[in-house]
């Protein structure tokens, strides 16, 4: 269990922050980066969730890949390399097979895609469509990290990866099973 009971500690004003491993890096260090393009898909999800209304099993999904985000910072903020003293929290491929599991489930009402989607619809997908490309940049972020030479464990990645697919299926899902959604007109503007 966690427990906060001091919010500010004026440990980073001078522009650095801890890592789990109790290190200090630069707020701008890319694995700093990383966890926080997590953090900020988390709270757009959570504003998505605003907007679930009827959709508990949707809603139900979300609240779950929120928590599931959290381990997924804990993952990125504690270095591979040393290896920690204690038992990590890392990614798990069962929490990627869950996703996959969602996005077959979700997919099968809906119609093979003819077009590219345009984000918006519903607000709730609206909000997915934003989430979901907040999902690849954090993607991004995480494989720039593994190729600046810092490990990052796999499944991290994988998630990030399948996520982004998950909240498209979500958005369409949540566009009335896709009749709402708003396909993109090559060149319609010319």
């Amino acid at each position: 269990m966690v427990v906060l009971n001091r919010i500010y500690t004026r440990t980073g004003d001078g522009g650095d922050t801890g890592l789990a491993s109790g290190a200090r890096v630069s707020k701008s260090d890319p694995r700093v980066e990383a966890y926080g393009a997590v953090d900020e898909l988390n709270s757009v999800i959570g504003v998505a969730r605003l907007h679930s209304g009827q959709n508990d099993r949707i809603d139900a999904m979300l609240g779950r890949i929120q928590n599931e985000l959290f381990d997924l910072g804990a993952d990125l903020a504690t270095p591979l390399d040393p290896p920690p003293k204690w038992e990590a929290l890392r990614m798990v491929q069962s929490q990627i097979d869950r996703l996959e599991a969602e996005i077959d489930w979700m997919n099968e009402s809906l119609k093979s895609l003819d077009s590219f989607i345009l984000p918006g619809g519903s607000p709730l997908s609206a909000h997915l469509h934003l989430a979901r490309t907040v999902a690849r940049r954090a993607e991004r972020d995480a494989i720039r990290l593994v190729e600046t030479g810092t490990p990052v464990t796999p499944e991290a990645v994988r998630y990030l990866n399948r996520l982004s697919d998950h909240l498209f299926v979500a958005a369409r899902r949540a566009n009335a099973n896709g009749a709402g959604d708003v396909k993109w007109v090559p060149g319609g503007t010319r």
